[in-house]
């Protein structure tokens, strides 16, 4: 079987070959004999009734500094394609959203991964308040009282803008820190989406686990510990990745949310679990393919492909 993929993502010039997980996945379709074609989210076009994006054919090799080459840039048409990736990096702005509708409109003839419509309606904070006993306790809001109000209640907390990503803008609050209305006029100021607020889990001292789902079926997991000093423990601000075996809880969690995701068509998907509790379902860009292939052995991108091409 081969197939014609097209990458939405952010410049492939700049990205980390040992880390970046679209990189894996090109490469291992690559690998299967399929046709690669790259553009950024602002080549997508809808033209005229068509859907359509302005980029260059690729081929990808793992050599640092020269891991790419484009050919001659063309203007296609999408709907030609066998499957489109949807793998920019957040924010989930309207610049996003407006991306997943436009993609709506050839999928499921060409296959888009992960389904836009349910991306677009299942982000990351979002999905996982479907599962409330799952969850550590969790307020999504925009009035500082409310908020105020969640605090005095569980203590110790974290705030975080309810669209962010890679750990930006994540801060923890102590029961009795009087910043919180500072941080409140800070985020009103940049933009009118509400915050979401969590119980603190002192848990994510020993690591923030990510576990890998391929078409809701749990494949792995690596832990991601804090930088000394860190509360955040994602890899884009120095979280360690580390070895770890997927616990009873872990299949717990993933049996429970899995069938969600498999009947909505998000085939790649990476949960964040702190102890025993699930904080968020990254189905908008998710990464941890290629730490997880280095640690456990597997062939995480092959088993990608494969849940892909059982439904050409």
């Amino acid at each position: 079987m081969t197939l014609k993929i097209a990458f939405q993502m952010d410049p492939i010039g700049p990205i980390n070959i040992d880390a970046d997980s679209t990189f894996r996945i090109a490469e291992e379709a690559q690998a299967r004999g399929h046709s690669l074609f790259y553009y950024t989210p602002d080549k997508l076009a809808y033209d005229q009734g068509r859907v359509m994006a302005k980029g260059w054919p690729l081929t990808v090799q793992r050599v640092k500094g020269d891991h790419f080459t484009l050919g001659d840039e063309q203007y296609v048409d999408l709907s030609e394609f066998d499957v489109v990736w949807l793998r920019q990096d957040p924010p989930f702005d309207m610049s996003y959203i407006t991306t997943t509708h436009i993609l709506d409109m050839i999928h499921p003839k060409t296959l888009v991964v992960n389904d836009p419509f349910w991306v677009r309606n299942y982000p990351e904070k979002l999905l996982v308040l479907n599962f409330p006993d799952l969850t550590p306790p969790t307020m999504i809001a925009r009035d500082l009282e409310t908020l105020k109000t969640f605090r005095a209640q569980y203590g110790d907390v974290i705030l975080k803008p309810l669209y962010g990503n890679g750990g930006a803008g994540v801060f923890k609050m102590k029961g009795g820190d009087s910043n919180l209305a500072s941080l409140h006029e800070l985020f009103s100021g940049i933009n009118r989406e509400p915050l979401i607020m969590q119980q603190f889990l002192p848990d994510v001292s020993k690591g923030d686990k990510r576990v890998i789902l391929v078409d809701g079926e749990p494949v792995g997991a690596i832990n991601r510990v804090p930088a000394a000093g860190e509360t955040r423990s994602n890899m884009h601000v120095g979280g360690r990745p580390e070895k770890v075996e997927l616990t009873d809880r872990d299949r717990e969690i993933c049996a429970r949310i899995g069938p969600l995701l498999r009947e909505k068509g998000q085939i790649f998907v990476g949960i964040d679990v702190i102890g025993k509790w699930l904080t968020e379902i990254n189905v908008t860009s998710p990464t941890g393919i290629q730490e997880l292939e280095r640690f456990d052995g597997v062939n995480i991108a092959e088993k990608i492909w494969q849940a892909i091409e059982a439904r050409r």
